[in-house]
């Protein structure tokens, strides 16, 4: 037998545990053999748990398992990296869970925090930098660890009481979708939940917007002087979550109202 087709072998017995399989190798080394699929498994059954801490919290060890070993049958590691396994498992608890929808949306919400601290690096906007920028020609763009989510139960408030050890809310489905703002601040990966203005920022600038655009936006949405608070109000606000990735200068904007920060922060800064 050559090595390639050794490994294969021991791959398809390790994913199948396929008696047909175990024959082909030699009868002193099918002793051994399950002791190597236990071994795999038992990892697959770890990555999943400290994968998803909430998720198994929601729905108890038992189901969870259940759940993961029926994804394991199923489904063999198709990458290098057992951090791509556990993105499988949500789709997973949504078969398994049809009529709980807040179990899948758990877990949706807690693969997309690890993706977002495993996710690119990049230099974010410090508060401290606001002052220096040039607003007529400055450009936002969110850290690239951003990501939304739109979910249709309570699902983040039940991940926010379990991680918090607080008793966690009924399962409820929300009047209308939420929309989740997931990135990593730093080392820490955070959420939180966005309006439908903020939500229709977000989404241009996850592909770069001018600060001019924003502003205009924002008159729109609430009123000149409103909107003009609101916009120096919520730039404060994304330098100090970590969430602006970078500034692009650009050689020609449309005119738009210089919008000087007061001593609270309100307002955005200018070079005057």
């Amino acid at each position: 037998m050559s090595l390639l087709a050794l490994q294969s072998d021991f791959r398809e017995w390790l994913t199948t545990g396929s008696d047909d399989v175990a024959a082909r190798f030699e009868p002193e080394a099918q002793a051994g053999l399950l002791v190597y699929q236990n071994n795999y498994r038992a990892s697959l059954m770890a990555c999943l748990e400290e994968s998803f801490p909430q998720t198994l919290a929601w729905i108890g060890n038992q189901p969870f398992r259940s759940v993961a070993a029926t994804l394991i049958d199923a489904r063999p590691p198709d990458s290098w990296s057992l951090d791509h396994y556990a993105a499988h498992l949500p789709a997973a608890l949504s078969a398994c869970f049809p009529d709980d929808p807040e179990v899948a949306e758990l877990a949706v919400l807690e693969q997309a925090l690890t993706d977002a601290f495993v996710g690119p690096d990049a230099a974010a906007l410090a508060s401290g930098q606001l002052a220096s920028i040039d607003w007529d020609i400055a450009m936002l763009r969110l850290v690239p660890t951003a990501r939304l989510l739109t979910v249709f139960t309570n699902a983040a408030a039940i991940w926010s009481a379990l991680s918090s050890d607080r008793e966690p809310p009924s399962p409820e489905t929300l009047a209308v979708p939420a929309i989740l703002l997931v990135w990593r601040a730093g080392h820490t990966s955070c959420f939180r939940v966005l309006d439908a203005v903020e939500d229709q920022l977000v989404r241009d600038m996850l592909e770069g917007i001018a600060f001019a655009d924003v502003c205009t936006r924002l008159v729109e949405a609430f009123g000149e002087a409103d909107g003009i608070k609101t916009a120096g109000t919520w730039l404060a606000r994304w330098a100090a979550e970590g969430l602006l990735d970078r500034f692009h200068l650009a050689q020609s904007m449309s005119p738009h109202p210089k919008l000087p920060m007061d001593s609270r922060g309100n307002g955005a800064p200018s070079n005057s």
